[in-house]
């Protein structure tokens, strides 16, 4: 193996590194409840979010596969933009793990700065992932379905308990004129 070879690997490693952690960042600024909740979800519930979001992947993986045999190219293009949307809130769900995480990994600087716990927990996610083969084939796959899980599981947990609980009624509107 030559030099650049190597070069050529640590860049890939080391750009997907700093990907996942920019997107990680990216759905805190802009998602801020989601990751929240998602953050809340893995702390109470991490073994069902990752069910649920296993379960959401095999038929999206299914019509997927069919899709990108056809032969049109138009089609593939559609499959595989289709695929970026769970991907994509895959990476938002699991940005509430590495907030979960930098949570553990709390400092001071929290309080007035709280993207810094998920620019901590993301370094520490993402190293897990360098690991060859458990990290590659296991943990990535796995957080991925349980970002998309978390986003799923409490949508269902909020409607379920909507149907249990009484609504409280509203005292009328009262108009000043």
């Amino acid at each position: 193996m030559i030099f650049a070879d190597i070069l050529f690997w640590f860049l890939v490693v080391l750009g997907a590194y700093l990907a996942l952690n920019a997107y990680w960042l990216a759905a805190v600024a802009l998602f801020r409840p989601a990751v929240e909740r998602a953050h809340r979800t893995y702390a109470t519930r991490p073994v069902a979010a990752t069910l649920v979001g296993l379960v959401a992947l095999v038929p999206v993986a299914g019509v997927l596969a069919v899709f990108s045999k056809a032969a049109h190219p138009g089609v593939k293009l559609l499959a595989g933009a289709a695929l970026l949307v769970p991907l994509v809130l895959a990476l938002i769900g699991s940005a509430g793990l590495a907030d979960r995480i930098g949570a553990g990994l709390a400092t001071p600087v929290d309080a007035a700065q709280p993207w810094r716990r998920v620019l901590r927990g993301g370094a520490v996610l993402a190293l897990l992932f360098v690991v060859p083969v458990l990290g590659w084939f296991a943990l990535l796959p796995l957080t991925l379905a349980s970002g998309l899980g978390v986003l799923l599981l409490p949508e269902r947990q909020r409607a379920v308990s909507d149907e249990r609980t009484p609504r409280l009624a509203r005292p009328p509107l009262q108009i000043e004129s």
